[in-house]
């Protein structure tokens, strides 16, 4: 079983709050939905280009998305 990450995610809460949907994210970042839920549910941390292409498509900061939790 894969180890869950140290980077947490607001990924679904700017999702809801613009109304897009799981796919319509992927398809718009060029991923799978799969992907997109991986990454929302903290199995999957995102390269560093694609963590800002999330933020961009959400019109907000890196840090408005993803967080490290340095424990």
């Amino acid at each position: 079983m894969a180890k869950p990450t140290r980077v947490s995610n607001a990924i679904r809460d700017h999702r809801d709050t613009s109304g897009m949907t799981q796919a319509e994210l992927a398809r718009r970042l060029g991923v799978t939905r799969q992907t997109v839920i991986a990454i929302e549910q903290g199995r999957y941390s995102p390269s560093l280009e694609l963590a800002f292409q999330i933020a961009a498509e959400f019109g907000v900061g890196i840090d408005d998305v993803f967080s490290y939790d340095r424990g």
